[in-house]
């Protein structure tokens, strides 16, 4: 029979799940533990004025179902009742949403946090890997994600639960180490006079590394735009394209085997997003893992370290979904987060 704790931690059924990131925002209904998320399209958070406009008009105007509890994942700081998305001019109001929506129970995370929860229970069917390494049950993952910007969460197992560790990994420094890195790191754009991981390894990160690396060669850049570089890198048609594209994967691979080191990530680490599954070509060439397993003294610990792709395409949800199926499987500290009628 469950303890108090249990009960205290249980979501009643119906449960609105999303996941709001700073340009699209993706929805779903679990009408029990046992369905699958009924999922609505994915809308783009700029056409809609305010979360609670999004929500009636593309998921409860289509359906007969009424939530009875909501739990989002956003990109962003939950602090207090009123929430401010970074790149997103969305304010989630819990208790207000509550009112609109007659709901009894609002939880919200980071949206890295449900990443996290989602490489607690992905299948290989959704997981691909790159290089060596066996996932070793019931060990610390990571979990590394460059979006619109860098999301970084780690996911350590005590007594029985995944207890997943949200915070804002995207920002730790990082510096040149080979020739090549020295001629182009003067050249990128720096916040506050230091280059983070973030001014990399996210969409705007890999124009900011283009264009170092074409004012580094004295040639005026051809593309503008993340998904350009992309298709020029991977079809061959522009070696500085292909050169970017070269170097973020070596950068990736730096910063996660950082991670992997921080979080001693013998169960893995996951990379999650767009990017990381439309540059997987890019990534299984030796210099990802090469990077990443390039930590003296302790390549030969790393070589056995797995990393991967996350391939489902709503990882987040399906992370929620595994949370508000089973939340005393996980430790999910929802205080300060968690609004009741």
């Amino acid at each position: 029979m469950p303890n108090i704790m249990d009960q205290e931690a249980i979501v009643h059924f119906p449960i609105l799940i999303g996941d709001i990131g700073g340009t699209n925002a993706r929805f779903a209904i679990l009408v029990d533990a046992f369905a699958q998320p009924k999922e609505f399209p994915i809308l783009a958070t700029a056409d809609f004025g305010s979360i609670e406009e999004a929500i009636q008009v593309c998921v409860l105007d289509k359906t007969s179902v009424q939530p009875r509890a909501a739990i989002f994942a956003i990109a962003g700081p939950v602090d207090g009742d009123e929430i401010q998305l970074t790149n997103c001019p969305w304010v989630v109001r819990p208790k207000q949403m509550m009112k609109d929506f007659f709901l009894d129970d609002v939880i919200v995370l980071n949206d890295f946090e449900a990443q996290a929860l989602a490489a607690a229970s992905l299948d290989e069917q959704h997981r691909h890997g790159i290089g060596g390494g066996a996932i070793e049950a019931n060990t610390s993952r990571v979990v590394l994600g460059p979006g619109t910007g860098l999301g970084v969460a780690g996911l350590v197992y005590s007594n029985h639960n995944w207890i997943p560790v949200p915070g804002e990994g995207g920002h730790i420094d990082l510096g040149p180490r080979t020739d090549r890195d020295f001629a182009i790191f003067p050249h990128l754009e720096a916040i506050g006079g230091r280059i983070s991981a973030e001014q990399i390894l996210c969409g705007s990160g890999m124009v900011n590394l283009y264009r170092a690396i074409c004012k580094a060669d004295e040639v005026k850049p051809a593309y503008s735009a993340p998904h350009e570089i992309t298709g020029a890198g991977l079809d061959g048609s522009d070696p500085l394209a292909a050169e970017t594209l070269s170097l973020f994967a070596t950068f990736l691979g730096r910063v996660a085997g950082d991670l992997a080191l921080v979080f001693m990530a013998r169960g893995g680490v996951f990379l999650s997003g767009g990017i990381a599954q439309k540059i997987i070509p890019v990534l299984e060439k030796p210099e990802f893992r090469a990077a990443f397993e390039d930590k003296a003294p302790h390549e030969e610990m790393m070589r056995s370290i797995p990393t991967c792709v996350i391939t489902h395409p709503l990882a987040a949800l399906f992370g929620l979904a595994s949370f508000a199926r089973t939340p005393v499987r996980f430790g999910v500290a929802t205080e300060g987060r968690r609004w009741r009628a």
